[in-house]
């Protein structure tokens, strides 16, 4: 299948991901959501002197800042998850996939061998990959590949 070999020959960096948002980890939480939301992305990653530290996620917004109680005004330090795992631009989609299935991440930060931080990879960027480049393939799975009507749909 053209999609499975495409997914193990083609690397990260062919997925043309935009720059990352980075901020500081003594930044407050509201203004970390409120860049995310100016820039309609999922997370911010966290640098010091232009290495990775870490990254604030939506999720961590609302379990380590609103389940918990806290204001706006935390630094993302308290908030974050530190030493995220991480995606080599020069790895292949299909292994920077399998990363994120078995992590349960939604965002992989994207980074040089220094530790700097080139790019973030979203599943959204994943879907919108395979529908641009497969989407006879993509359009015409049914919603759960393994169940097949019994009788031919339509006139």
């Amino acid at each position: 299948m053209e999609l499975a070999r495409n997914l193990k020959v083609e690397s990260v960096s062919r997925l043309h991901l935009p720059p990352p948002l980075c901020l500081s980890p003594e930044e407050p939480v509201g203004q970390a959501v409120l860049r995310m939301r100016q820039q309609g992305v999922g997370c911010v990653l966290l640098c010091r002197r232009q290495r990775l530290v870490g990254i604030f996620t939506e999720r961590d917004l609302l379990r380590r800042v609103l389940a918990v109680g806290r204001n706006d005004a935390v630094p993302l330090a308290v908030c974050m998850t530190p030493s995220p795992v991480t995606v080599s631009p020069t790895e292949p989609i299909a292994a920077a996939v399998r990363r994120m299935v078995e992590g349960g991440y939604r965002h992989l930060p994207v980074i040089d061998p220094a530790g700097r931080p080139l790019g973030v990879l979203s599943v959204k960027r994943v879907i919108r990959y395979l529908v641009e480049h497969f989407p006879a393939t993509i359009y015409n799975l049914p919603p759960d590949p393994s169940v097949f009507p019994l009788q031919a749909e339509g006139a």
